[in-house]
């Protein structure tokens, strides 16, 4: 043989590589092709030493790329050229520890088809093992302390394995080989059923069998999951779910609910293929479907009732969508399968609390709220809520990223130093960027109590640990009083402040990887602009350099400040006296003005005429709020965007085109005038005109002055961001028109809309700055 056709090759492989399977794949692979030499873990991703024929070679570089493990992804493949080594056989070496770690930590994954086989099957050794993993599936994110993904390194390192586990794990060419969670009854994690003070009752499989009984005599149960609580409960029964609202203090807002099946979910909604698929799929997220017409009835109460089919209409009252999620662990397959009806699966906490992790804070935390609790001695190592998608535009779009699919990063198109990114104070999420890659935290919540700071805490001190991450800045949003921000400044470090709707602008340019010129439509409900207002209603022009605030909503007054975010009816108020003063006082024919006593409304005027705790706000999410008050929908709010969301569902079965009338005013930036709008709105309502009919006209209107304004700015790319764009409706509607009035439209994906999606745009913000991009890989 020719030498020069005999070669090394040392190949580098990076991105989403470790507990996937990867390497027993490139073992195997080799093997098939006779190859000699090995591979290994390291910080940074897998390093493959392979020698053969050059042929043979680049062969099985094509293959590693065209046939690797479905749960992972490359970023990179780098292949250096050596001088052969004379390997004799292909061999698996022990992780490198060493090194820059950068290497992908996967999300936590649900349960594969095999291992679901296996705990059903009762002549295998797993049957009803409720932690039955393989390297296709089970817990990632959730389990791993440090880099790179070893047993050792996660929280099964208590847990020796069994001979036979020893076996499966040693073996490269069993599916388990090297899965780092992998157990067995004999050796790995039990369940045990705790009363509500933390007394074992029952282990092991009897206390699956005890909780099944609990949530078929109506009780509500923390089950203790993949990343965190949950608190269930039967989601047939009305007085199930009025019990649990009251716990939680949660009086309207909707609750997940997680069915035995995708066939019984199709009992009660519409799905598509494409929500079937997101529903099975390893990620598993909550998907919002639409409910069946009829399906949702009264539901049932009491015991010994009859069951019924239906869902409890207090699940989600006055929403015809139901936020729906399949079984993604064993336990809960087990569960759901003994069950054979839905259950809510909602998080366990209280509200604006982050979700419980371990069983003895549990039983503290959830005393009153949870009746009884099933429990598991593997620890969980960093809470990680449910992922709520839903799709739009023909796409999905997360609107709460977390469990299978953080924290996957998003690549950026040029490298950054390292920074740490803050988030927003509502839905937060924290951010770490090494290189071009920005690892986006799970949705930690409002920061709202002091229990969600300490979380929004330890998280952003879990991501820099992990990747061993010393950040050179700390990026954070203008408003002065987020606790981000305030964490921010006490972190010792130089400090890049982010406009809000700027950030939002820049990560969905990310998430879609598009390059300035943008016009962004950044609509959202409270945002610190730069001039000390509240912007909630922006059209930013973003190029190379930075951006201007192109175009934004007339302003107004928020009587009460943040009162007025919970009362439509005050948004209302300040909006109508913007266009007719103190008169409006005396306009008692209108719906937000009879929502208020005299002596309220006394309060209001001195506030408006004063000026005092009544800031000026240009927010379009609060003009979706004045919208609602006006056409007498909603006048108080028991959940954040209710009003919003209520507006949106009127639209179910109208199909209208009409409009109101809205004018763009003056240069530099752009007004838009919403008066004519409010006023053909009034004028609908005390005409008795259906509410569907007046939302579809206010829905219809500002998606033509979304396109006029992009006809203004004459750019092509237009980038929709910001909570409002969580409206279907909305969306669809604006996605279509930009592209009929030839422009190209972007809209979210991998990363929220909502705040979720802020701590990216930060990072994009800093990274364009030449003091933090990397002008040169060398």
């Amino acid at each position: 043989m020719d030498n020069r056709d005999y070669q090394r090759a040392r190949v580098f492989i990076t991105g989403a590589v470790q507990g996937v399977g990867f390497r027993p794949f490139i073992y195997r692979l080799a093997t098939e092709m006779a190859l000699a030499g090995w591979v290994n873990n390291s910080s940074a991703g897998v390093t493959v030493e392979i020698e053969g024929e050059t042929t043979a070679l680049q062969t099985f570089i094509n293959r590693v790329e065209a046939e690797k493990p479905p749960a992972s992804f490359i970023q990179t493949l780098d292949v250096t050229w050596l001088t052969p080594a004379g390997y004799r056989d292909f061999s698996i070496h022990h992780s490198d520890a060493s090194g820059e770690k950068t290497a992908i930590i996967l999300p936590d994954l649900a349960t594969c088809p095999d291992c679901q086989r296996e705990i059903f099957d009762p002549t295998n050794r797993r049957y009803r093992y409720p932690f039955t993993n393989c390297t296709n599936c089970g817990p990632r994110f959730s389990i791993i302390t440090a880099l790179p993904y070893d047993r050792p390194n996660t929280t099964m390192t208590a847990f020796a394995m069994c001979d036979e586990c020893r076996a499966e794990y040693e073996n490269p060419f069993d599916r388990r080989f090297h899965a780092q969670p992998n157990a067995c009854p004999n050796c790995g994690p039990h369940m045990e059923w705790w009363d509500a003070d933390g007394q074992v009752i029952a282990i092991y499989d009897e206390a699956l069998l005890q909780a099944v009984e609990a949530i078929r005599q109506g009780k509500i149960v923390a089950v203790k999951g993949l990343g965190g609580f949950h608190l269930m409960g039967d989601a047939r029964r009305d007085d199930t779910v009025q019990r649990l609202r009251q716990r939680k203090h949660r009086e309207e807002k909707p609750f997940a609910l997680m069915f035995p099946s995708l066939d019984r979910v199709r009992a009660v909604c519409n799905v598509s293929e494409l929500e079937a698929a997101l529903l099975m799929s390893p990620q598993a997220p909550i998907v919002l479907l639409r409910k069946n017409t009829g399906a949702v009835l009264r539901g049932f109460s009491g015991a010994g009732t009859q069951a019924h089919p239906n869902i409890a209409e207090n699940v989600a009252p006055n929403n015809p969508y139901l936020g729906v999620m399949l079984p993604y662990t064993p336990l809960h397959h087990l569960l759901l399968a003994e069950l054979g009806f839905p259950v809510v699966a909602t998080s366990g906490n209280l509200s604006d609390e982050p979700i419980c992790t371990d069983e003895r804070e549990a039983v503290e935390r959830l005393r009153g709220l949870a009746d009884v609790f099933l429990v598991h001695n593997r620890p969980i190592e960093r809470h990680v809520d449910d992922s709520i998608v839903r799709i739009v535009g023909g796409r999905e779009m997360l609107m709460r990223r977390a469990r299978g699919y953080a924290p996957l990063p998003i690549r950026l198109s040029a490298p950054v130093r390292p920074l740490v990114a803050v988030g927003a104070h509502l839905k937060n999420t924290a951010a770490v960027a090494r290189g071009s890659d920005v690892f986006i935290s799970q949705h930690i919540g409002d920061l709202e109590t002091e229990a969600a700071f300490d979380a929004f805490r330890r998280v952003i001190a879990s991501l820099q640990q992990a990747y061993e991450l010393q950040p050179e800045a700390a990026v954070h949003d203008l408003h002065p009083d987020y606790l981000s921000t305030q964490y921010a400044r006490a972190a010792g470090l130089p400090l890049i402040g982010v406009q809000h709707h700027y950030a939002h602008v820049l990560a969905c340019m990310a998430d879609n990887e598009i390059d300035a010129p943008v016009l962004g439509v950044s609509w959202d409900g409270t945002g610190y602009g730069t001039d000390g207002t509240i912007w909630g209603g922006e059209f930013l022009r973003v190029d190379e350099h930075g951006f201007d605030r192109f175009a934004h909503l007339r302003t107004f007054r928020l009587p009460g400040g943040d009162a007025a975010v919970k009362e439509p009816r005050r948004t209302a108020l300040g909006l109508l006296y913007e266009v007719y003063g103190d008169a409006i006082f005396d306009r008692h024919d209108l719906a937000p003005l009879r929502a208020f006593s005299w002596q309220e409304l006394q309060v209001l005027r001195g506030m408006l005429r004063r000026g005092l705790n009544a800031p000026v706000t240009s927010s379009a999410g609060r003009l979706f709020d004045a919208a609602a008050s006006l056409i007498d929908l909603r006048q108080r709010c028991s959940f954040e965007g209710q009003a919003a969301m209520e507006l949106e569902f009127t639209l179910n079965g109208v199909s209208i085109n009409d409009t109101y009338h809205c004018e763009l005013r003056g240069e530099s930036p752009i007004v838009i005038e919403w008066q004519p709008m409010i006023e053909g709105l009034l004028a609908d309502a005390a005409a008795g005109l259906p509410t569907g009919v007046m939302s579809a006209r206010f829905h219809n209107t500002l998606v033509e002055l979304i396109v006029a304004v992009a006809g203004r700015a004459g750019a092509a790319q237009v980038a929709l961001s910001g909570g409002c764009f969580q409206n279907v409706y909305l969306t669809e509607r604006a996605i279509n028109r930009l592209r009929e009035a030839g422009f190209t439209p972007y809209w979210h994906r991998r990363v929220p809309p909502n705040d979720g999606g802020i701590a990216l745009g930060q990072v994009m913000a800093a990274g364009r700055s030449s003091e933090f991009r990397v002008l040169s890989s060398g």
